[in-house]
């Protein structure tokens, strides 16, 4: 579970329908994405990271972390 990304979109007041058009994917892949489901690509998690304003690099704390 992505509870700080919840958390993001939340205080930014954007519902998951919105990200995910803003982003380019669709809202059940963005709730999967979101809930831990799935991670994203690359490119998406950057894009995601773009719309909400975060490190992108939040969606891999153990590439980060052997770094």
């Amino acid at each position: 579970m992505r509870n700080w990304l919840r958390s993001i979109r939340e205080i930014k007041g954007y519902s998951e329908k919105k990200v995910a058009n803003l982003v380019g994917i669709s809202q059940p892949m963005y709730h999967c994405i979101e809930t831990g489901e799935k991670n994203p690509r690359v490119q998406t998690a950057q894009r995601i990271a773009k719309v909400l304003g975060f490190d992108w690099q939040l969606f891999f704390p153990e590439e980060k972390e052997g770094a």
